[in-house]
């Protein structure tokens, strides 16, 4: 199981910390996931979705 939105497919990004003296390192950005219990083709079932998707309302969450 990825660190993957299951709505919109937002994962991993990479990039460099800098520094102040401009110091390279590589790392990555996670996304903002969270479990919900949603309804899933007319089924309820636990999927990993951005915190930008549960605020737009692209989820229909299970009760």
């Amino acid at each position: 199981m990825a660190k993957e939105c299951f709505v919109c497919g937002k994962g991993k990004v990479s990039g460099n910390n800098v520094s102040h003296a401009m110091n390279h390192n590589r790392r990555t950005w996670s996304p903002n996931l969270r479990r919900v219990k949603a309804i899933v083709n007319g089924s309820p079932k636990r999927i990993r979705v951005c915190a930008r998707c549960l605020r737009a309302g692209k989820v229909e969450r299970a009760v």
